[in-house]
């Protein structure tokens, strides 16, 4: 069962995430939150396996909260809902740890879908936002850097390299299997090595790491 806490200032948004995974066999709601603090809190007293946070909150907003759960526990992800007017505060939300970035206009069953997704260990940024985002994020010399410091990318294969590449170019997992003509399971355990050895919390970080190193050009 994946436990989950929302975190909106909006109790509409609540409710309608509320509802489609009231109907989910696996996956509950374990806590809602109006602000950032209530969902810090929550996550210390409740330990869920996500968390849904909407990035504009009175008070502690998303941002903030999710540096300090992701500073606080590695079992915890974070799912940042956003709109298409919020980059600045997406950019700054990858720095702060989120595993995923999904857009309020998403159909329902879709940020389900990335729930379970986010939970299993995976990241992933809406389809709809994924090479802008990438694209931005990357050109800005600031903010190029992942939250921990990027290490060079020595002491991989050159499969790992290649599955690295395919990762920067936004490709899933069994898109990747079946570009290099392996199982999931074997590019998975590929996508877990590269996680090791390059010291990256999750997929997202592993696409910044690998634009970093040129191994991926963002598109004009």
């Amino acid at each position: 069962m994946i436990r989950v806490v929302l975190a909106d200032d909006q109790p509409l948004v609540r409710a309608a995430l509320q509802m489609v995974i009231t109907d989910a066999a696996d996956v509950v709601v374990v806590g809602e939150a109006a602000d950032g603090a209530e969902a810090v809190r929550l996550v210390e007293e409740l330990a869920p396996d996500v968390v849904v946070m909407d990035i504009r909150m009175p008070g502690m907003d998303g941002i903030e909260a999710t540096r300090l759960i992701t500073a606080a526990t590695a079992s915890t992800h974070v799912v940042v809902l956003t709109t298409f007017d919020d980059d600045e505060y997406v950019y700054a939300a990858l720095h702060a740890g989120a595993s995923g970035f999904l857009v309020k206009d998403m159909a329902l069953d879709d940020i389900l879908a990335a729930v379970r997704t986010v939970a299993a260990g995976d990241a992933l940024i809406a389809p709809s936002v994924t090479r802008r985002l990438i694209r931005e994020f990357v050109s800005r010399p600031s903010t190029t850097t992942p939250s921990r410091p990027a290490k060079p990318l020595t002491g991989i294969t050159d499969r790992e390299r290649e599955v690295l590449t395919l990762v920067g170019g936004g490709l899933s997992n069994a898109e990747i299997a079946d570009r290099l003509c392996i199982s999931v399971a074997t590019a998975k355990t590929y996508l877990n090595r590269l996680l090791t050895k390059l010291d990256a919390r999750d997929r997202i970080q592993l696409v910044i790491l690998a634009y970093d190193a040129g191994l991926v050009v963002p598109a004009p």
